[in-house]
């Protein structure tokens, strides 16, 4: 008899061979009321003990998967039946998973999950991907000094259950931060500590819609809102985006219960516009008039080139209306997974409690070492230097851009953030695709801004993000394109 025994310290024989026979019993090698070997006789085609044998035996018996007859015989009981594998099951005749309503929106789209969406695309020298870090911006040896000094100090809670809602020195350091750098009124009770800005907006779907809820989106839209409301079962009311943002005119009535409002008013996603004052109070009176809620996506505004730094929407709110997201993937590196909420008071116990249900909390080491990284006044310093660095990339690409393609284009959403929008004249919408695959093949990677508009676009738009290149690659990747396009 034919079993496959590895013959190794890590499990005993008897083991091996109960589980070799339990395999061949549930692939069907052994159909119901089948006459397994004699005891004896395995023993002696395996070179075994008898009493291994009988072992294994004993142990199938006692599951149920062999029964004993008359003469010691063992057969294999009627009542297992053996799987069914892809190969014994006609093609096309594999019935689809039973999944809930939630999991059936999720992934209606075919892209859904992203496959390695920020993952290094190998062959590209010159990437414009937006969202990828200036990974040698970061200040790696604080960070690591921060961290090995409270790895090896631990407190007595900190390798165990956390709360929540975050380290509590964390949410008292962010408090005093957003406050004194964008104007926020908060205290560290109505902070929440997450896995990054999409743990935030997810968990903003899951406390404040219910499926057929209505939910505002910009349009142009961030992708991983939309994605998570629509998950919900929400009911997405675009509401178009002009040169100043989102227009509260065309906000919907009560009538529509509209939950909530998603917008990014200090750079709007992808378009870069950002939202004047008096289109920010609007915005604040439609949600007090309509009893909806606005989650303000705050995801790079501490990169501001011209002007004066912006005030958070939330700064304004005075009726409460107002989830604020923050997020540090822009500002330090994405691969932290840190990102927080500023909530109305009256939110803050069920988000809690979402949260809680959602991973209990959030690693504790990675926010103790935030927290002084705050305090210290390091984060700061970082984002100053950061902040230069990124104006220095922005004014070359800004400048090759011009010199290299003149009134071929038109460049939005420049003053502030680590990505622009550039505007392609006499590039037909069909023609984008061939002309990314070219670059593609010349080392350069280009993005459209197609996937962010529900309606396709009659113009051609590419999203240039450039934190993560040098001066030096930023001209020659635009010189490169250039010459693709003549």
């Amino acid at each position: 008899m034919l079993l496959a025994l590895r013959r190794t310290p890590q499990a005993p024989l008897h083991r091996q061979i109960y589980e070799a026979l339990k395999a061949g019993i549930r692939d069907g090698h052994f159909r119901p009321g089948s006459r397994l070997p004699s005891t004896r006789a395995l023993c002696a085609d395996l070179k075994v003990s008898r009493n291994t044998v009988l072992s294994a035996y004993e142990q199938l018996l006692a599951e149920g998967y062999a029964v004993s007859r008359a003469r010691a015989t063992t057969v294999v009981a009627d009542v297992v039946a053996p799987r069914t594998t892809a190969a014994d099951t006609p093609a096309g005749a594999i019935a689809p998973p039973r999944l809930s309503s939630y999991a059936q929106r999720l992934t209606r789209e075919p892209s859904m999950p992203p496959s390695g969406s920020y993952a290094a695309r190998p062959g590209l020298r010159w990437d414009f991907r937006y969202g990828k870090p200036a990974v040698n911006d970061f200040p790696h040896d604080v960070w690591r000094r921060l961290l090995a000094a409270h790895a090896k100090r631990p407190s007595r809670d900190s390798l165990g259950y956390a709360d929540p809602a975050g380290h509590q020195p964390l949410r008292e350091a962010l408090a005093e931060y957003l406050h004194r750098a964008r104007g926020l009124r908060c205290d560290a009770e109505q902070i929440v500590v997450v896995n990054g800005s999409q743990q935030a907006i997810d968990l903003a779907a899951r406390v404040l819609l219910d499926p057929g809820d209505a939910a505002v989106v910009e349009s142009p839209h961030y992708t991983g809102a939309t994605v998570a409301f629509d998950a919900i079962g929400a009911r997405l009311i675009r509401v178009p985006c002009d040169a100043q943002g989102i227009d509260p005119a065309q906000l919907p009535a009560s009538t529509a219960r509209a939950r909530l409002a998603y917008v990014t008013p200090c750079h709007q996603f992808p378009s870069g516009v950002i939202l004047p004052l008096e289109r920010r109070l609007a915005l604040l009176d439609w949600a007090a008039r309509t009893d909806a809620w606005i989650v303000e996506d705050d995801y790079v505004s501490e990169f501001r080139y011209e002007g004066r730094p912006l005030e958070a929407l939330q700064s304004l709110d005075r009726h409460g209306r107002v989830v604020y997201v923050g997020t540090f993937a822009k500002t330090l590196v994405p691969a932290l997974r840190l990102g927080y909420l500023v909530l109305p008071r009256a939110l803050v116990r069920p988000f809690i409690a979402a949260k809680w249900v959602s991973d209990r909390f959030t690693t504790p080491l990675p926010q103790a070492a935030l927290a002084e990284f705050i305090t210290s006044g390091a984060f700061e310093r970082h984002l100053r230097r950061a902040g230069l660095r990124n104006a220095a990339r922005r004014r070359t690409l800004i400048g090759a851009l011009q010199q290299q393609l003149g009134d071929r284009i038109e460049i939005a959403g420049e003053n502030t953030g680590v990505h622009l929008v550039v505007w392609l004249n006499g590039v037909r919408p069909r023609d984008l695709p061939a002309l990314m695959a070219r670059a593609e093949a010349a080392g350069i990677g280009l993005y459209s801004v197609a996937p962010y508009y529900a309606q396709p676009q009659p113009r051609a738009g590419l999203l240039f993000g450039y934190a993560s290149l040098s001066e030096a690659e930023i001209r020659t990747g635009i010189r490169k394109l250039a010459a693709l396009l003549t």
